[in-house]
């Protein structure tokens, strides 16, 4: 085989190597892209009054709460709240970062993209909201029986 014939094969060689490359790098994209969309944390606050689900982009699915909601005082069942809020869009943002990771391979990739998403829409990045609040606190029945016994659904005065 001449040495023109063999430069012209080895070109063809690598350009089918190139093209194997973009194709496994197609399809892992498009695995990053599947995952990406069924993202999902769950997030329970410590003391169980409530559990948040949150979606890819910190979006919030759900937000369920137990029985004991009822005795919550509304000060600290805000805190719980917006915490366990807080704290579930954090999670889901780790998720996306990890499938991210896994299908780049270079977290300095996910960086950067993060980074100018935040520029150029005002994103910013969930963050980790810390120790949760105090746990909620029931409100004790002698505070509830003063309430009752002062209201009157009629609006008359006592």
């Amino acid at each position: 085989m001449s040495e023109q014939a063999e430069e012209l094969l080895r070109r063809i060689e690598a350009i089918d190597e190139a093209a194997a490359d973009n194709q496994r790098r197609a399809e892992s994209y498009q695995r990053m892209s599947d995952e990406l969309k069924t993202v999902e944390a769950t997030v329970a606050s410590p003391d169980g009054i409530v559990t948040v689900v949150a979606a890819a982009g910190g979006e919030i699915k759900s937000v369920t709460f137990t029985d004991r909601v009822r005795t919550a005082s509304p000060e600290a069942l805000s805190a719980v709240v917006t915490h366990t809020l807080a704290a579930a869009r954090a999670s889901a943002a780790r998720l996306q970062a990890e499938v991210v990771r896994r299908g780049l391979g270079d977290t300095a990739l996910l960086d950067k993209v993060l980074t100018s998403d935040g520029e150029l829409f005002g994103d910013r990045r969930p963050h980790d909201p810390g120790p949760p609040p105090a746990p909620v606190r029931r409100r004790a029945a002698a505070q509830e029986d003063e309430f009752f016994e002062e209201f009157d659904v009629f609006g008359r005065s006592r």
